[in-house]
């Protein structure tokens, strides 16, 4: 266990705690701590993270079961379907751990995270919505459709492979700026 670790699953955790006072700012935050936590790693040399994919998932775990807990406070089709979601990624973190193939998590996507945000985000309208078969359906579908995308860009297409977290942000700023 080295220092660059505990700096990496202190950031995770922290930004993952939030979520349980405010659900749908709180889960923004433990996403992008998931994301940011490449560039905690490109920027901190202390001892070196190791095995960095067995580490996100073991991290991701914190976050998702924090989401767990809040959707837990959820009633009817919400809770189910979280309840439901949840156990199905966590199913394929444990077969992912298992085997270290990554396209495992494209059979597994972690559509959780996008259900308990969309979730959290309805929370906040004026008059809640009512759930219908098709528009469970619609909205399970779509947000399948967008994890699946991404699962398959980060872990079977491998698209952010070959370059580090600070020279992403830097390709990103110079396509934004139009510089060099």
């Amino acid at each position: 266990m080295t220092l660059e670790i505990l700096i990496f699953a202190a950031f995770r955790i922290a930004t993952s705690l939030p979520v349980l006072r405010w659900p749908l700012a709180g889960g923004l935050l433990a996403i992008g701590g998931d994301l940011a936590d490449l560039l905690v790693r490109d920027l901190v040399d202390l001892g070196g993270v190791g095995d960095y994919q067995l580490l996100d998932k073991a991290l991701d775990q914190v976050y998702l079961a924090l989401f767990l807990v809040v959707a837990l406070r959820w009633d009817g089709v919400e809770r189910r379907v979280a309840i439901a979601l949840y156990v199905y990624r966590l199913a394929g973190s444990l077969v992912f751990v298992v085997t270290g193939e990554r396209a495992v998590l494209l059979l597994f996507p972690n559509v959780f995270e996008l259900w308990f945000l969309f979730v959290a985000a309805i929370h906040h309208l004026s008059r809640p919505l009512r759930w219908t078969p098709a528009r469970l359906a619609a909205v399970l579908a779509v947000l399948t459709a967008l994890k699946l995308a991404q699962e398959w860009a980060l872990h079977v297409g491998q698209l952010f492979e070959s370059m580090t977290s600070i020279q992403f942000l830097e390709e990103v700023w110079r396509r934004l700026t139009g510089g060099p």
